[in-house]
């Protein structure tokens, strides 16, 4: 297993129970509920823009098959899916854009 990121992390190979062509699975560090668990593609990109289609396919397959693995585990009825960006330089202006951006849909 060469070496996987999350961000500026590195993450170590007994946290990762799942690794496929393109992606992996590994346990939260700090999970917020039992079952919290993180798909990542194996290639590290700053948005989820810069990933390719096949990327995206194999994304979504693993989270898919993780998500079943998670739903027998722990008996759940059902699931939330989120995609988390890594922060960068520019995250004040991401923010105020984006607040910028709901406030023009609000006044629709």
């Amino acid at each position: 297993m060469s070496t996987l990121r999350f961000g500026q992390h590195v993450i170590k190979a007994s946290a990762v129970f799942l690794q496929t062509e393109l992606s992996f699975a590994m346990v939260n560090r700090k999970p917020v509920v039992p079952g919290h668990v993180l798909v990542c593609p194996l290639r590290p990109v700053e948005r989820f823009r810069d990933l390719l289609p096949g990327e995206v396919a194999d994304l979504f397959s693993t989270t898919q098959r993780v998500a079943s693995l998670v739903e027998r585990h722990y008996n759940a009825t059902s699931l939330t899916i989120a995609i988390q960006l890594q922060k960068h330089d520019r995250e004040e202006e991401d923010v105020a854009f984006q607040r910028r951006t709901w406030l023009q849909k609000l006044q629709i």
